[in-house]
């Protein structure tokens, strides 16, 4: 005679710990498109920014703790059961989630510029908790623990990051303009040491083939080696070099001259006009490393010529949007039309120095 009552249904099979971190991290992955491209969340309630940055913050220190607990029980043996897999997962990815939720609620009318490195903070958060739970997924005997700890250092760093974003588009124009300010420079002491060794690839060839010297001949060339004319400068090519020296300083110069207009004037309701300076600001240093990387043996004038061309147009156009902003109250003030004169002065000197390139 059956049974009066149905018997109860099979709990499902939980899969292994190993499993469902490799589980984990394929779904931490499948979030980052949503950030990546992810529109701010429409609301009819005020911007509260004290409290997004509260509850970001708040957010960041949940996910700092759950990497914290994760890194714990699983680098090392005995792994926890599958049910206690399933909770550590589960206290992840939720923690992820509410994560990006928060991100979301920052609207786009309080910057842009804001936006996007608050943004970039959530990527490197999520981006690196995947990672983490990638490398905990290895069975510990197999994963070196020096990566179980770069692993985790390197979300726990995104995470103590948040408390010093900036909090406002200013700051955040601040920040990007202070960064594009120090590529220049370094882009600019990176040309000017390699002017001073005459020798721009100084430590990149094997002294060990000295000895063979005598055994070069012609074919080197053939077979890909680098000939004389490959690895040093001509003097037409040095005295070019120098003119794209001072473009590049007149870069460094008119990205340090915005940044203290910004500074000084920048306001924080006119969140569009910051947004359109750092827009362009940032489209100087990618010029300026076009440039710098052609200036290198074998040199082609006629590349030098364009790069500093478009480097040039990027320039006066970042001075005539900073001119027509809020940022600077005297539009009158010559320093724009002076340094505009000396940029086209250096373009000019490249343009009658690679001449000859044109009329071949």
């Amino acid at each position: 005679m059956a049974s009066a009552t149905a018997p109860a249904a099979a709990a499902p099979t939980l899969a292994p710990p190993l499993q469902q971190l490799r589980h984990l991290a394929e779904e931490l992955r499948l979030l980052l498109p949503r950030v990546r491209v992810g529109e701010a969340q429409g609301t009819t309630e005020e911007f509260n920014r004290e409290m997004f940055w509260r509850r970001l913050n708040e957010a960041a220190v949940t996910v700092s703790r759950e990497a914290t607990t994760l890194t714990t029980v699983f680098s090392q043996l005995p792994l926890p059961s599958p049910q206690e897999t399933q909770k550590f997962c589960e206290q992840v990815h939720a923690a992820i989630k509410a994560f990006i939720a928060v991100y979301c609620l920052l609207p786009k009318d309080q910057g842009i510029t804001l936006r996007k490195l608050v943004r970039g903070a959530t990527l490197d958060i999520v981006d690196g908790m995947a990672q983490l739970v990638e490398v905990l997924s290895i069975t510990p005997t197999q994963s070196p623990e020096n990566n179980d700890l770069i692993s985790y250092i390197s979300v726990w760093v995104a995470c103590q990051q948040m408390p010093r974003m900036p909090r406002d588009n200013k700051a955040a124009a601040l920040l990007m303009l202070t960064k594009n300010v120090d590529f220049v420079k370094d882009a600019h002491e990176e040309m000017q040491r390699a002017m001073e060794e005459c020798d721009p690839y100084s430590g990149l060839l094997n002294d060990t083939d000295e000895n063979n010297s005598d055994n070069h001949n012609d074919e080197d060339d053939v077979l890909g080696f680098p000939s004389n004319r490959d690895l040093y400068w001509s003097e037409d090519d040095e005295e070019l070099i120098i003119r794209c020296l001072a473009l590049v300083i007149a870069s460094k110069a008119c990205l340090k001259k915005i940044r203290i207009l910004v500074a000084e004037n920048g306001k924080k309701d006119q969140v569009a006009q910051l947004d359109d300076i750092v827009d362009i600001s940032d489209e100087i240093s990618p010029s300026v490393n076009d440039l710098a990387l052609s200036i290198y043996p074998p040199m082609c004038h006629l590349t030098v010529r364009i790069n500093s061309a478009k480097l040039v147009s990027v320039l006066k156009k970042a001075l005539e949007i900073t001119k027509a902003s809020h940022v600077n109250p005297q539009p009158g003030d010559s320093w724009i039309p002076l340094l505009i004169n000396a940029i086209d002065h250096f373009m000019n000197r490249i343009k009658e120095l690679t001449r000859s390139e044109l009329e071949l």
